[in-house]
């Protein structure tokens, strides 16, 4: 059987009674870090037997035809990484696909994840949401993927990195605007957890004086189509985003139109209007 345990994001009180169970009796333990594993276990007073496989990012491809031996052959493997769901931006998708196409039953043990307790912690809706994992490093890349969620109608969700915090909020505040309210979540449930709400301006202002460190879930508020009015050149432009990204023009326009919850036809008489309707 393959295992995968939900580890706490930081307070070791939040390890289920299930988890402690399984790390001590699993036969085989994939690890992210086998250090924080070990203090892991130290820190909840038990004890593992198993035999410990590092598994991390930089090694899975290699890892993995080994970690399915193992389950071929009948033994559990019990998988946990760092902090919260394993395969969720972190190893794991790729051996879960592995051991259902090799018909190896899969047990989730619940616990603690970092994305539904930022979403709390955010007080912004709760009943669509989505995930986004880590944004781009780049100031290309994440410039465009902001674009993409202009329109989402759902809170998103995502991990930062520290040191690209303030590069993340600027391009954020470029693309979405200063107003779109967003709340950073950092080190949740550890000594110095510390939640923070604003709009996006006021975000950044606050990053620009201070050294940022430990994990960073972000929330942004979704896209509120009833609150914005738009222009023809602003619908042209997102025309030609979705465009860009492969739809075809009257998809582009049919989808826009729905999203936006605006008349097909005032879609379409701006690119009629513009002279970009000729590209």
């Amino acid at each position: 059987m393959l295992i995968l345990a939900c580890g706490p994001l930081g307070n070791v009180g939040d390890t289920t009674s299930r988890i402690k169970s399984a790390l001590e009796s699993a036969p085989f333990i994939a690890a992210e870090d086998s250090r924080k594993l070990t203090r892991l276990v130290h820190d909840l007073g038990i004890r593992y037997t198993g035999k410990v496989i590092s598994y991390f990012e930089g090694n899975e491809s290699e890892r993995i035809d080994q970690l399915t031996e193992i389950l071929v052959s009948g033994a559990d493997l019990l998988v946990i990484t760092d902090a919260g769901a394993p395969g969720i931006s972190d190893p794991g998708y790729r051996l879960i696909q592995r051991a259902i196409d090799n018909g190896i039953p899969i047990e989730v043990l619940p616990g603690p994840s970092a994305v539904t307790t930022a979403l709390l912690l955010s007080g912004l809706a709760t009943d669509r949401f989505c995930f986004e994992g880590f944004s781009p490093r780049t100031g290309g890349a994440r410039i465009a993927w902001y674009e993409k969620l202009i329109t989402e109608p759902r809170t998103i969700i995502f991990f930062e990195a520290p040191h690209r915090l303030q590069e993340s909020l600027t391009d954020a505040l470029a693309v979405l605007g200063p107003d779109r309210k967003a709340t950073i979540c950092r080190e949740m449930t550890k000594t110095y957890e510390e939640t923070v709400r604003g709009t996006i301006s006021e975000l950044l202002e606050w990053s620009t004086d201070r050294e940022i460190l430990g994990e960073l879930t972000l929330v942004l508020e979704g896209f509120d189509a009833e609150s914005v009015s738009y222009s023809a050149a602003d619908l042209v432009g997102l025309v030609l985003a979705r465009e860009g990204a492969g739809e075809s023009r009257k998809d582009a326009i049919a989808a826009l139109a729905k999203e936006l919850n605006l008349p097909k036809r005032v879609v379409f008489d701006a690119m009629v209007g513009s002279k970009a309707s000729g590209r």
